[in-house]
């Protein structure tokens, strides 16, 4: 089969990445081979190609966003049958027995794997994963639908858990891209005033397309305080901006895994009054089932840009560029 792996970690124009063959794939107990048709193109994967998120091991395959059908089933695999559509996401295995999973913090555990990170992704024509970490897909979702919702959906959707906004509050969101596309159309749908932040003209365009109350720069001051931020933009300079624009006892989380530096915070203008910052690590099970749900019954919809397999280094550089609006997906 074909595969993508990391080869040399660095700027996306050094192509880090490297197109190469492989044996299939044999599944192992407990796991499932999945035939990829499409896998999305997350900004974490360009972290990883350049090197911002360090390799966990050499020549893994990118790619957390996967959507396939099931060919073949490892000892005592019987969660999905052959021929099935599932997707598989970011998270991809937990010991299952450490203090966090066992209160229920399955994303905090100490010796989790990544999808596409610890153990190989969907840039690829097949791909391996715990049947216990899949999921069945919404027949109603196409697969260059779901895709995005695999992680950008997914962590979104915790993200606007972690900001703690009440009912019919208001949510400033900073960065505009494959994530906050889909968090803004959940935020909407659950009746709260919406404000995105964000450079760029597509973006801005996308968010008005979307029905949001407001759309400005990403250094601008939302038209009212806000309950409640995102912060999608790997940018930590957007941090005291964001704390800033927060009403007393607001909460800024930050959504990404990976950010730059953040400035030195002052205490009385961006921090008192109970304002809170706080960071968004993975997912767990159960937010990923109670999205889908959601994406399903709101009619969530990802803005997708789809590319051939073949041009997935194309695709990470287009990210980097900024050169769509919304999410790239990847076609077998």
């Amino acid at each position: 089969m074909h595969a993508w792996i990391v080869d040399r970690p660095g700027p996306i124009a050094t192509d880090p990445l490297r197109r190469v063959e492989r044996a299939d794939p044999l599944p192992g107990p407990g796991q499932v081979r999945v035939q990829v048709t499409c896998c999305g193109v997350c900004r974490t994967d360009l972290h990883l190609a350049e090197g911002d998120l360090p390799a966990r091991r050499h020549g893994v395959t990118p790619g957390h966003e996967v959507v396939g059908r099931v060919d073949a089933l490892g000892p005592g695999a019987s969660r999905f049958a052959p021929g099935q559509r599932i997707g598989v996401p970011w998270l991809g295995g937990t010991d299952g027995t450490c203090r966090y999973c066992r209160r229920g913090a399955e994303n905090l555990c100490v010796a989790p794997t990544f999808t596409g990170w610890d153990v190989d992704g969907g840039y690829a024509d097949a791909c391996l994963v715990d049947e216990a970490y899949a999921f069945a897909l919404p027949e109603e979702v196409g697969d260059e639908q779901a895709a995005p919702l695999l992680c950008a959906g997914i962590i979104g959707y915790r993200a606007l858990l972690a900001a703690d906004v009440p009912p019919g509050g208001r949510l400033g969101i900073y960065g505009f891209g494959g994530s906050a596309h889909l968090t803004a159309q959940v935020a909407l749908h659950e009746g709260l005033r919406v404000h995105v932040l964000t450079r760029g003209a597509a973006n801005q365009e996308l968010a008005r397309r979307l029905g949001v109350d407001s759309v400005g720069g990403p250094t601008d001051a939302p038209p009212e305080q806000l309950d409640g931020a995102i912060l999608f933009a790997p940018a930590g300079e957007l941090v005291p901006l964001a704390l800033r624009a927060l009403d007393r006892g607001g909460t800024l989380a930050v959504a990404g895994i990976w950010l730059s530096d953040v400035p030195a915070l002052a205490y009385e203008r961006e921090l008192f009054y109970e304002r809170r910052l706080r960071s968004v690590t993975a997912n767990t099970r159960a937010d990923a089932e109670q999205f889908l749900q959601l994406a399903a019954r709101f009619g969530v919809r990802a803005t997708t840009t789809p590319y051939p397999m073949a041009d997935a280094d194309r695709a990470l550089r287009d990210l980097a560029a900024g050169a769509f609006s919304g999410a790239a997906v990847l076609h077998n």
